[in-house]
């Protein structure tokens, strides 16, 4: 960042390039959409650029990164108030998909799996903002609680609580599933 706030360009590409995966997957798990992912992304980065000279580290890089894509997400969240419309588990770019052996699977089972993940997906993306990137960060990201608490702007123990109550009302909406 200290390269970055000088001016050199090819201190941020790099910047851009180590953390794009992470900016671009958790926007695409708070939004679902594809459509203004990369937008968003760009965004981001551009703010880092305009910001590089403003920075202080305080807390690690991708915890202020984090923090910025957390300000654009809820913005654009309560810009459109839409529903995403892409599974969460869309892979970033550079990213390997794993490979499933789906053999193994009966066509029931395999559908079965299927459809409990696209409610899964679904339950999550109605939580309210604040715990479902709670959720996504503690999941998906695996970050910290304090970490989380940096990027929320919330105490540890309210980190926990607000993934004890994402918890419990994704339980509540996937109690059919559960039950088998």
């Amino acid at each position: 960042m200290a390269l970055t706030a000088s001016g050199d360009t090819a201190a941020f590409e790099e910047l851009v390039q180590r953390h794009q995966g992470l900016v671009v997957g958790t926007i695409a798990r708070m939004l679902g959409s594809n459509s203004d992912v990369e937008d968003l992304a760009q965004q981001v980065f551009l703010r880092v650029w305009r910001s590089a000279g403003r920075y202080v580290p305080r807390a690690k890089f991708t915890t202020w990164l984090l923090k910025i894509t957390r300000n654009l997400v809820f913005n654009e969240m309560r810009r459109t108030k839409r529903q995403a419309h892409v599974p969460i588990q869309s892979e970033a770019p550079g990213e390997d998909l794993p490979v499933k052996d789906e053999s193994v699977q009966s066509p029931s089972e395999s559908l079965l799996e299927h459809e409990l993940q696209q409610a899964i997906e679904q339950a999550i993306l109605e939580l309210p903002e604040t715990q479902r990137m709670a959720l996504i960060l503690r999941r998906y990201e695996d970050r910290s609680y304090e970490e989380i608490g940096d990027i929320l702007d919330l105490s540890v123990p309210a980190v926990k609580s607000v993934l004890f109550r994402a918890r419990t009302e994704l339980r509540a909406r996937l109690a059919n599933y559960l039950k088998s």
